[in-house]
């Protein structure tokens, strides 16, 4: 497979934060206790929620010990146990003087009695401390030892498994990702309950550290998407990464495009499909979105209820969603050419009734159509930002009103907002909310070139997106696969959907390790009773 790329990363720039530059001593953990507290809060700017509690542990030999963390970050009442073990259940008077020979006696016998909870790490150096200390771990710190001890312990609030907001269905699993990378880490392995899902963690963003984790199938995903994918994480040079969205721009093949080429999304079951696929899935701390490559432009018609329902019904809600996207696209387009250019291929008597409804409309149709199109834009847009109880209400109510308005006041045609109308419920129609956007954006060109050219202009337009797609990849796997190039084998699943007895393959481009679903079709395809 080409693993091509048209355009790459952009520029890196200096940060405008720069960062503090430490010696190799100062990097180093100190073997005073009181020094490394007072560099911990020098490095934090003695921060408010930095919490380090002192603590003198033994009966006979006492060993002054310090537990450093951040406040609202860590679980309460398993820190407690973890200060209780240390107070009343350990016992260090049989450990000799501590000095430097004695480092890994006084070491083990913390990790193996005192601490109880959460997994533990050993740190030897400062910036390592402070990283594990701000991403909620506690960091057991221990007078004349230049190691400390880091338990994880994350507490803070965590929202609970919602159904998504962002692709409902009717049939299907109600969970969805969260903000905790854990919680969506776990929904996945509660899906593929295999040793081959893989999951590879690394920290991107200078100031932010933001947790990434990159999952996939071994022995289904191509070795040089993975390594692709690994590539370009590595090569993010940035301050802060604080949604999946600064990753998917980051990393994209082309950046010059109205089309996503990479796949979000907020549902677990079509993450783990696409994995059981042979794809790649990259996983962002603080994102409820997780992005999927490659990915294809069928991809974006497909919904993860077509694989719960039957073959017969997903397929012609397959075909609806594909006839809404040209709705969506050309509809005013269409309008516009026709009452321009073609009205000689109406109907006489629906020509007449048009232009009855037109006689005292002051616009051309172009200018007609785009007022009503910002309009509905504006609509939708406020419905959004506004408070969830009376967005949608203010946006239904506001378009009757606004349509009704404007027929009556003579600025547009009852039949374009007729047009206008169908093309907003079409554009809903898509299970991608970021292809939805792509289409609003493209609708306005399209009825651009319908005003100066007519249908000419509108077959040009198609015939250029259609040859911009062909020339995007995502991850080196042409954009238009199984369709162009044409692929007989993997039209099971693009237009319409075949039996699950009939998906006995993944798809060729995308898993060229491990392409058998299913051994033997025949085994698994219904036999009929008489």
């Amino acid at each position: 497979m080409s693993l091509r790329r048209k355009t790459f990363f952009r520029k890196k720039h200096q940060p405008y934060i720069e960062e503090v530059n430490l010696t190799e001593n100062q990097k180093k953990l100190p073997s005073s206790l009181n020094e490394t507290i007072d560099t911990i809060r020098s490095m934090l700017g003695n921060s408010s929620d930095l919490v380090i509690r002192n603590l003198q542990i033994g009966t006979k030999n006492k060993v002054d010990v310090a537990i450093a963390y951040t406040e609202g970050l860590v679980e309460s009442s398993s820190l407690q146990d973890m200060i209780d073990s240390l107070l009343h259940k350990l016992d260090v008077d049989d450990l000799k003087a501590v000095s430097s020979k004695e480092n890994t006696s006084l070491i083990n016998t913390l990790k193996h009695k005192a601490i109880t909870v959460g997994s533990i790490e050993e740190i030897d150096n400062i910036p390592s401390l402070l990283t594990n200390i701000l991403s909620g771990q506690a960091a057991l710190l221990v007078n004349n030892l230049t190691k400390a001890i880091t338990v994880n312990i994350p507490g803070q609030e965590k929202r609970s498994i919602e159904e998504p907001q962002s692709a409902t269905l009717i049939k299907g699993p109600r969970d969805g990702f969260t903000e905790t990378l854990s919680i969506n880490t776990s929904l996945l392995r509660k899906r593929i309950r295999s040793s081959d899902l893989w999951m590879e963690s690394k920290e991107i963003g200078k100031i932010t550290k933001t947790k990434v984790v990159v999952a996939y199938i071994n022995g289904l995903a191509n070795d040089g998407v993975i390594k692709e994918v690994h590539d370009r994480l590595n090569r993010i040079d940035i301050d802060a990464i604080l949604e999946s969205g600064y990753i998917e721009e980051l990393i994209q093949d082309e950046a010059k495009t109205p089309f996503p080429t990479i796949f979000s999304t907020e549902r677990p079951d079509a993450v783990a499909g696409k994995l059981l696929e042979g794809r790649v899935a990259i996983l962002v701390d603080g994102s409820p979105f997780v992005l999927v490559v490659p990915s294809l432009i069928v991809e974006f018609f497909q919904a993860s209820e077509d694989y719960y329902q039957r073959a017969d019904i997903a397929t012609l809600l397959r075909m609806l969603r594909f006839l809404c996207f040209f709705i969506a696209l050309i509809a005013p387009s269409l309008y516009i050419a026709v009452l321009t250019f073609h009205q000689e291929m109406l109907p006489t008597t629906l020509l007449v009734g048009i232009a009855a409804q037109r006689e005292g409309v002051p616009f051309p149709a172009f200018l007609e159509a785009l007022l009503m199109e910002l309009a509905f834009e504006i609509l939708r847009e406020a419905g959004v930002r506004m408070p969830r109880a009376v967005g949608q209400a203010m946006s239904i109510v506001g378009a009757l009103v606004l349509g009704q308005a404007a027929v009556q006041a003579g600025l547009v045609s009852p039949a374009m907002v007729i047009v206008v109308s169908l093309t907003a419920i079409a554009n809903f129609c898509f299970p991608a909310i970021n292809l939805a956007t792509t289409v609003r954006m493209l609708r306005f060109g399209m009825m651009s070139l319908a005003a100066v050219f007519g249908l000419i202009g509108i077959m040009f337009g198609i015939i250029l997106m259609c040859i911009h797609l062909c020339t995007l990849r995502s991850f080196g796997v042409p954009y238009t696969s199984t369709v162009a190039p044409f692929n007989l084998d993997d039209q099971k699943d693009v237009m319409f959907r075949v039996p699950w007895w009939g998906m006995f393959s993944r798809p060729r481009l995308i898993s060229q390790k491990n392409t058998v679903r299913e051994n033997n079709k025949q085994n698994n395809k219904p036999k009929s009773h008489k």
